[in-house]
């Protein structure tokens, strides 16, 4: 008991601490796992896809620890803003609404939307849809682009919980078409090759770029995840990266 007595004393003079460290914190990384090759689940239950690497690449370029948990689109950013969720990353494009409410990195992706339509469809543009029902995921660009060309309470738009449900309601004849990003409409024409679907790249759409979002005024966190990036592109891991999943 003295031996004890005696070194808490001197650790109190020589100004250590006997309490446990503290862990290093883990930052959670929310992310929509329906979004493929983005992010999907593995057989595991493993968050896996484009974005999922790029982030463990940055986080151990940035020096962070990370875990990525597979959430709903529609919690996403109420989690960011709420603190249950640090980062986001689920391709998610930058838009001057989104920019009002959180913050963003540097672009990493740039996309397009396109028009899925079934093959035979006479559709060429989007202005062809009008009055018929066309398919969105839920708060997405997809659901934006909609809601601006036919009105934002249009019947005739069909909102889904994510791109394979619209698909999958196109190929049964159910919608007459679907309006999605390009990266995720292409990796599911690749993977069901018998769909007797196509595309249209309608002139009007405008390019998009997706970003990973923060907490609103988290420039710690921002300006860690801006240098974990460029150093990701600097190396040439990013482009490791993009041809695995897109071939260039």
């Amino acid at each position: 008991m003295q031996i004890r007595t005696l070194f808490s004393t001197l650790a109190l003079a020589m100004g250590l601490s006997l309490a446990p460290a503290h862990a290093e914190r883990v930052y959670t990384v929310g992310t929509d796992a329906t979004f493929a090759p983005f992010e999907s689940l593995s057989q595991n239950r493993e968050v896996v896809g484009f974005d999922a690497d790029l982030i463990k690449a940055i986080a151990q370029k940035a020096g962070l620890k990370i875990k990525i948990i597979n959430t709903p689109w529609e919690g996403l950013f109420a989690g960011l803003n709420n603190g249950e969720r640090d980062i986001v990353i689920a391709a998610v494009t930058i838009t001057p609404e989104r920019k009002a409410s959180m913050d963003f990195s540097e672009p990493y992706f740039e996309a397009k939307q396109l028009i899925i339509v079934r093959d035979g469809s006479k559709v060429t543009k989007l202005a062809d849809l009008k009055g018929k029902k066309v398919g969105v995921q839920t708060g997405t660009t997809g659901d934006t682009v909609a809601q601006k060309a036919f009105g934002k309470t249009s019947p005739d738009i069909r909102r889904y919980e994510n791109i394979v449900l619209a698909m999958t309601e196109l190929r049964a004849g159910g919608i007459e078409a679907v309006v999605a990003d390009n990266g995720v409409v292409n990796n599911y024409l690749v993977n069901n090759k018998n769909s007797k679907l196509k595309t249209i790249d309608d002139s009007s759409f405008a390019k998009e770029y997706y970003g990973i979002a923060v907490k609103k005024g988290n420039k710690a966190l921002l300006d860690q995840l801006n240098k974990g990036l460029a150093a990701t592109k600097a190396d040439g891991t990013f482009q490791k990266i993009s041809q695995q999943y897109f071939g260039h």
